[in-house]
């Protein structure tokens, strides 16, 4: 698990909390049944938190309560030539080469690029029949790291009636107001859909760590509550993949160059780019601190090698293929009596 200051991330455990309970009646015995009751009255009337109860999970989610049919994500291995963070180690983006691509040549990973495409349309609508179960898709990346193409390019042709796509930016002054999970958790996917998430809920120990918006303290905890929050999706239904796209800082000058080159690319130009640019190295740092942190069973971060974008695109859409075949979704049965139907003339 994660860990905060020395401490566990994910918070206390209820093993704990029933371990101070037990030592508290010690000092009391022979005070009576009916404190015991009262007691126990009390402990009923007053559930734990989401935050609380998600915590209770183990890293596997073993002993956890049950909120849907499908409590555990079905999380196969990422596509060949990503790098999946081991949940629990210290990891840096220093260790994985952004032009790697994972044994394919650049015809070969077009050419498959459609017949994935395929796959995917035919497991989201699947998905959106069964309407029992989502899939959250997180992409991360430094400036000019490709999320808008890796998702206009892997979810092409997916019926959008199934699909949400948010583009989290600066949050708004009601967003403000609120704690900063809570606009990410009001475009969590519902059953049924695939729901993509165009930066997210890292954006609040990423840029607000780098540009000193939040203090230390503030930021350092967010990790945890994170962790809580990812977990209480996936005991939803809610299958999370998350997805950073690795570039190197000599390809980002040659993209940030492309835009100011080509008059009809100026509109995604912003000069704030230049001045992101200087941060580099507190980003990586940052970055690094968050996959390693966050990276857990039952949502781990795959790091795409993402340089080559031919090779980052059919990365990204096979690990999202083979992760919707692995969680199975089925077409409902058919209503009683349809059968023997005609159709009158």
């Amino acid at each position: 698990m994660s860990k905060t200051n020395g401490k566990d991330a994910s918070g206390p455990e209820t093993g704990k909390n029933r371990e101070t309970a037990s030592q508290g009646d010690a000092e009391h015995k022979g005070k009576g049944k009916d404190k015991k009751d009262a007691r126990k009255k009390r402990a009923d009337d007053h559930p734990p938190s989401s935050a609380a109860w998600a915590r209770a999970v183990d890293a596997g989610m073993g002993t956890a309560p049950s909120l849907s049919p499908h409590r555990l994500p079905s999380l196969p291995r990422a596509a060949p030539g990503i790098v999946t963070v081991e949940p629990g180690t210290r990891f840096s983006l220093a260790s994985v080469d952004p032009d790697a691509t994972g044994g394919l040549e650049k015809a070969e990973a077009k050419a498959a690029l459609a017949g994935v495409r395929e796959r995917i349309k035919a497991l989201q609508e699947r998905l959106y029949a069964e309407h029992a179960r989502s899939l959250l898709v997180v992409f991360q990346a430094i400036d000019t790291g490709g999320k808008d193409g890796t998702i206009r390019s892997v979810l092409e042709g997916v019926n959008p009636q199934g699909c949400r796509v948010w583009s989290f930016k600066v949050p708004s002054a009601e967003e403000r107001d609120q704690d900063f999970l809570w606009r990410y958790h009001a475009r969590a996917p519902g059953r049924g859909l695939i729901g993509v998430f165009n930066r997210s809920h890292y954006e609040d120990v990423l840029v607000v760590r780098v540009k000193g918006l939040v203090p230390e303290e503030t930021w350092r905890e967010r990790y945890g509550v994170i962790n809580d929050f990812e977990r209480l999706l996936t005991l939803s239904g809610t299958t999370i993949l998350k997805f950073f796209l690795h570039i190197s800082k000599e390809e980002q000058k040659k993209r940030l160059e492309a835009r100011l080159e080509d008059p009809e690319k100026h509109w995604k130009f912003d000069p704030a780019d230049l001045t992101e640019r200087k941060s580099w190295d507190a980003y990586r740092t940052a970055f690094d601190d968050a996959l390693s942190r966050c990276s857990t069973p039952y949502a781990p971060w795959h790091v795409v090698p993402a340089n080559r974008k031919w090779a980052r695109n059919l990365m990204v859409a096979r690990t999202i293929a083979d992760t919707l075949e692995a969680m199975d979704p089925q077409f409902p049965p058919a209503r009683e009596g349809i059968a023997g139907l005609k159709v009158p003339d």
